[in-house]
Formats: structure tokens, C-alpha cells, sequence
């Protein structure tokens, strides 16, 4: 288990941080403040800080500067609004392993997340056999899929949307954030309707009924959740 540190004074950008780096193999820690992110450090245990740069208490660059001068190595992301070439030099001077700037892509922020846990020793995602739930068994690994034992053919797409659901049961995934989860390939644009499209014929594979799904569930107006009322082995 990796434990993530995210320092994010903005109440809609941290809650959607932690949407987005979610899964079972990681634990989020979200702090608001300098003074309590400098309380949750001091008790140690992570293996990433995710940290913005302008806070209501202080500045990041100064906390990461005096963080780097007085504890042992945590590899650490800088968040900010301030894309000069001169801003990210100071950043990544002041002790940064990265720097990304407001706005950026959910998918580019996973990507480096993963490539500084990697350079620690694991993947935020990696793997730890078959996800087992009720009839249901998900290896993501070998890209096997089961119900009652019987193997389910999908789609490199239908895996991707299948993974991001299921790693976020029983949270509803607004429509924006999956189309951004699961067509991560660079495309400019991508269909409004390749997210449906995707979600019926998932449908048609794993549910009993597709027309009544029990478990890949619309939220009108919002967007799918994977029902998390089954029992999970």
C-alpha cells in the first residue's frame, strides 16, 4: 500500500485529485494547510507529496525548502498557476522531483504520480491477482474476466472503463472523468457518444439483463456507478 500526501487548498481540485488517484492500492491523505500537512509529514509513512504551491498559510516553495533541509527523501510533485520558466526552475530548485501547472490533465498528473512511485519501488497501480466481486472475478493483470466461472471476452476500451468503475464502486464517476480515465491515448476529441456506446455493450457482456442493470448503473444527468451492494471476496 502507498500512501499519497496531497496539499490543496481548493475544495473541488483536491476532492477531484483524490477521485482521480484513487485505487486499492493507494491511500490519499488530503491536507488544506501548510501547518497540517506539516503535522501529517512528521508522523512519516508516505511515499509521494502532492503539493500546491500558493496556500492560505504560507508558500509551498518555502515549506518544500525547509522540508527538504530537515527530513528524509519523499519524492514531491509541485502544483501551481505559475507556468513561467523561471517559476518552474525555482520549483524544481527548491527541491521538487516535478512540477505540473494549472490546468492539466487528470491523465498527465496519474502519469507522473506513477512514474515517481515507480522510481520508489512500486506503480500506484500495481497488480495483486483477481478483483473478486460477488459472481464477478477481474484480473486486470492477465486481462481475464469472469462470471460463475465463465470467461467474458472485452475490449481494451471496455477494460479500461471496467477498471476505473470498479477500482471507484459505490462512488458515481461523472461522465467528464471517465471519457478523461479511460480514452487517455492523446486524442483531441473523442465522440460524446463513445462513453455510452462503451457503457451498453459492457452492459450486454456482464449484466443478466442488460435493460435493468444491477450493477453498472446510470446516474442521470451525472454519469455510471459500479453498485457496491454485492459481496466482495
Amino acid at each position: 500500500m502507498k500512501r499519497i500526501l496531497i496539499v490543496e487548498d481548493d475544495r473541488t481540485l483536491g476532492d477531484g485529485l483524490c477521485l482521480a488517484l484513487r485505487s486499492p492500492e493507494v491511500e490519499l491523505v488530503l491536507c488544506r494547510t501548510l501547518s497540517a500537512a506539516r503535522a501529517a509529514l512528521e508522523a512519516g509513512g508516505f511515499d509521494l507529496l502532492v503539493l500546491d504551491v500558493n496556500l492560505p498559510d504560507g508558500s509551498g516553495l518555502d515549506f518544500l525548502r525547509k522540508f527538504r533541509a530537515g527530513s528524509g527523501y519523499v519524492p514531491v510533485i509541485l502544483l501551481t498557476a505559475n507556468d513561467m520558466e523561471t517559476d518552474i526552475v525555482a520549483g524544481l530548485e527548491s527541491g521538487a522531483d516535478d512540477y505540473v501547472t494549472k490546468p492539466f490533465s487528470l491523465a498527465v498528473l496519474r502519469a507522473r504520480v506513477n512514474a515517481q512511485l515507480r522510481r520508489t519501488g512500486a506503480s500506484c497501480r500495481g497488480g495483486e491477482g483477481p478483483l473478486v466481486l460477488g459472481a464477478f472475478a477481474f484480473d486486470f493483470d492477465r486481462m481475464e474476466f469472469r462470471r460463475d466461472g465463465r470467461l467474458i471476452d472485452l475490449s481494451k476500451t471496455e477494460q479500461k472503463l471496467l477498471r476505473v468503475l470498479v477500482e471507484n464502486r459505490g462512488r458515481t464517476l461523472p461522465r467528464e472523468l471517465l471519457v478523461d480515465r479511460v480514452w487517455t491515448d492523446g486524442a483531441e476529441y473523442v465522440d460524446e457518444n463513445a462513453l455510452s456506446v462503451t457503457v451498453k455493450r459492457l452492459r450486454g457482456k456482464l449484466e443478466e439483463n442488460p435493460s435493468k442493470p444491477r450493477f453498472l448503473k446510470t446516474v442521470y444527468g451525472i454519469g455510471y456507478v459500479w453498485s457496491s451492494g454485492e459481496t466482495e471476496g
